[in-house]
């Protein structure tokens, strides 16, 4: 029997609405590249480079089980599984399937650069991480949470600023870490009661 026929490209609204939402992403992402701000320039980098490898996560879980008590240590375990589950879907099932090829960072000021990541640019992993992590400990210790989504906020926002990312990859990033944590503390509390 044969296979389905190729669908062929999206109809015309479709394809209007995906290519001016390109532009948009691009048009912001332009003007952030663009925009002197050479004090905020190394604090961006510094910020983005620190978040590497969900460092300041796991520094933020370490203080939260050694001065947070039982409820700290249980804040923390969440956080961390949720940025575990997250990191995984994200780099072994979103970042391949988006497949969207990094920003040309050529008018972007050194100042800024931190290292290009080698994988696809859509989603951020970075923004995805922090995210997931700040709601799976806001989940157990809600006064952690407006903290540390804040940090989210700016380690989400030093991807663009840094050149790394459009700003529709930090957007979804941050999206998707908060479902996935949201999905994981769901999990742990049924599991754990």
């Amino acid at each position: 029997m044969d296979s389905d026929p190729d669908p062929g490209p999206p109809p015309p609204r479709a394809a209007g609405w995906w290519r001016d939402a390109t532009r948009v992403d691009a048009a912001l992402y332009a003007a952030i590249a663009q925009t002197p701000t050479p004090v905020l320039d190394r604090a961006m980098a510094r910020l983005s480079h620190a978040a590497d490898f969900s460092r300041l996560s796991l520094a933020s879980a370490a203080v939260l089980a050694v001065t947070g008590g039982h409820t700290g240590r249980r804040a923390a375990a969440h956080g961390l599984a949720a940025l575990a589950v997250t990191a995984g879907v994200v780099n072994l099932v979103a970042k391949p399937l988006g497949g969207r090829r990094r920003p040309n960072r050529e008018r972007v000021p050194v100042a800024r650069h931190v290292p290009m990541p080698v994988s696809t640019s859509f989603p951020s992993g970075h923004a995805a991480a922090a995210f997931a992590f700040a709601t799976g400990v806001g989940h157990v210790l809600p006064s952690a949470a407006i903290p540390l989504h804040g940090l989210a906020a700016l380690v989400a926002y030093s991807r663009v600023h840094t050149g790394v990312h459009y700003p529709v990859d930090v957007i979804a990033g941050a999206l998707i870490g908060t479902a996935l944590a949201q999905a994981a503390t769901h999990v742990l509390d049924r599991t754990t009661t």
